[in-house]
């Protein structure tokens, strides 16, 4: 019978005698149960001890070896504990020299110097963006995978003798023979307030040109979503600073809101209106541009700089021209940053513009890897792509910090088809949503929200009584309104009451128009909304109630300013402030160029 040899290679920094050779193959025989014969080499780079691949698994018991894993484990790469350790990290602080040592001395205590040992595989397919290996025998679903030459995968089809693996990285490099080897994680980016104002790309590497980012520590893109005993009902409005949105469709801290329409209708617009609207309200945002053009990422970042808001944003950008991998992970790259901020009792914002963009990439990848297409050639499980992201936004339980994640994704549709098969996933998987119609917005209404197909499910909940209390009977006169403006075009004559409901409904439309990137205080909102739905504005010409608006605002923060803080302050209105403001109106109007 023949003798099964099993061969591979040892890898040294220096010859070795070739007793401590048929030491080492004896030692192997004995683990693998089988003859061993090692082929060796000599590295230099490895510093010293040895490296050795066969039957599919590399024993790195390098110098090399254990400082790289001993660098992981003193930057806390394994877990999210360094902000808790009393060490300042970030730029420019001071470091007690005290808390560093001791850091140190406790991290070097917990330090396994036991063999690093990886799974090795080989590519045997490579080309666009997408290789398939073999050998990977222990390798897990969305594991993060590294190639001799630098490059990093994720395992995306795990089939009985292969692995399909998508290139994040140096794309161009992986060929045909290229070794490839596990981690044993997923994929982890950098967290902590030191990304705030950054601009990152899916892997949290800068793009911005600031320098290296000073991260609290690194967390795992894919993450558990809270439970059900961990979650708290929504009660606590998120202002947009639109009159239409926090009057007829609010939006609640931990709420899920999706942002509908067709291109160019303003969607990404009220997201950004939303993001400005947070400042000094300590909210943390995040934008998560998905499979946009470079040009359009670079003007909303300049947008979100002249309008302060960077300071306590986060930028995550996969633009067109990057891979479908890297647009794949970006929401979820995205959503682990926003969950460091709440799971430390921070409310936040994310943005996910947009998500459409996310499913194309989604089944990209799938082609590629040859997965069974379903509907529109998309993958089965096309669903849970976008479910197990979107449940990670939630309200949390003052136990569990109290922190709050809301969640703004942006999904296009074509000729306003919301029946769609990406857009009907997500709608299941929200709160509601803001549909935006093109007709309105070439009408010069704008925002462009069709008020009859948006809804909010939770926000009503958490809406200011200030604001339930004035913007009660909004919505059925605007549905009044535009059902009788279908009906007044038939009819050359009108009686009174109807001829009030169109002109009330007129000044309605023009008080909830506003212009771009000029958010308004719910202050304000409630004030301005109380003299439209009271009718006190019926003597304003209809093409003035813009400008009356505007003067208006500026009228009563420069007179009433009192007025205005009680109100921000309270949260809500009484009957003793409902008729100064009648007064403050009516004083208002006199002065008022019509």
């Amino acid at each position: 019978m023949t003798e099964i040899i099993e061969t591979g290679v040892l890898w040294s920094a220096y010859p070795l005698k070739q007793e401590d050779i048929e030491k080492i193959e004896n030692r192997f025989s004995e683990l693998l149960g089988k003859k061993v014969r090692l082929h060796v080499k000599i590295k230099p780079e490895i510093i010293g001890g040895i490296v050795i691949t066969i039957d599919g698994k590399e024993y790195d018991g390098s110098i090399l070896g254990q400082l790289n894993r001993m660098k992981s484990h003193l930057l806390g790469l394994d877990k999210c504990d360094t902000a808790n350790l009393g060490i300042s990290i970030q730029a420019g602080e001071n470091i007690e020299i005290k808390s560093v040592v001791e850091y140190l001395q406790s991290r070097f205590r917990e330090f396994d110097q036991e063999t690093g040992i990886k799974d090795i595989g080989r590519v045997i397919r490579s080309g666009d963006g997408v290789v398939l290996a073999d050998g990977l025998d222990n390798c897990k679903y969305g594991e993060l995978l590294q190639f001799e030459n630098g490059a990093f995968g994720i395992a995306f089809n795990l089939e009985r003798d292969t692995v399909g693996i998508v290139l994040l990285n140096n794309q161009n490099t992986v060929t045909e023979g290229t070794t490839a080897y596990s981690t044993g994680r997923v994929v982890q980016v950098p967290v902590g307030e030191g990304l705030l104002g950054r601009v990152v790309n899916p892997l949290g590497q800068p793009l911005d040109g600031k320098g290296n980012i000073h991260a609290a520590c690194y967390r795992e893109i894919e993450q558990k979503a809270p439970g059900i005993y961990d979650r708290e009902a929504v009660n606590k409005p998120l202002q947009t600073g639109l009159l239409a949105i926090d009057s007829m469709i609010p939006i609640g801290r931990g709420q899920r809101q999706l942002i509908i329409g067709d291109r160019q209708t303003g969607k990404t617009a009220i997201a950004l209106d939303t993001i400005i609207n947070q400042k000094e309200k300590d909210v943390i945002c995040v934008y998560v541009a998905i499979g946009q053009k470079a040009s359009t990422v670079s003007q909303v970042i300049n947008i979100l700089r002249e309008t302060g808001a960077m300071d306590y944003t986060i930028v995550v950008s996969a633009t067109a021209s990057d891979s479908a991998p890297m647009q794949y992970i970006a929401p979820y790259t995205g959503c682990a940053m926003a969950e460091y901020f709440m799971y430390n009792g921070k409310d936040v914002l994310i943005v996910y513009d947009d998500l459409t963009k996310h499913a194309i990439a989604y089944r990209t990848l799938s082609l590629l890897l040859r997965r069974p297409p379903g509907r529109e050639a998309y993958p089965g499980d096309v669903f849970y792509l976008h479910s197990r992201l979107l449940e990670r936004s939630a309200k949390l339980r003052k136990e569990k910090g109290g922190g709050s994640l809301t969640a703004l994704p942006i999904v296009e549709t074509q000729a306003g088809d919301i029946s769609g098969y990406i857009p009907t996933n997500i709608i299941s998987i929200t709160d509601g949503q803001l549909f935006l119609e093109d007709e309105l917005f070439f009408a010069g209404i704008r925002p462009a929200v069709n008020v009859g197909l948006s809804v909010s499910r939770v926000g009503k909940a958490a809406q200011t009584k200030a604001m339930a209390r004035v913007s009660g009977t909004l919505r059925l006169e605007l549905a009044q309104y535009r059902e009788l403006q279908v009906f007044s075009q038939f009819s050359s004559e009108l009686d009174q009451s109807t001829q009030e409901l169109l002109a009330q409904g007129e000044r309605i439309t023009e008080i909830l128009k506003q212009e771009q990137y000029h958010p308004i205080d719910m202050a304000h909102q409630v004030i301005i909304l109380y003299a439209a739905t009271q009718k006190l504005l019926l003597d304003i010409p209809v093409s003035k109630v813009r400008d009356f608006k505007r003067q208006f605002i500026e009228y009563i923060d420069r007179y009433h300013m009192d007025l205005v803080d009680t109100i921000r302050k309270k949260e809500d209105i009484t009957q003793d402030e409902m008729a100064r403001i009648r007064e403050v109106v009516t004083d208002f109007k006199e002065n008022f160029v019509k």
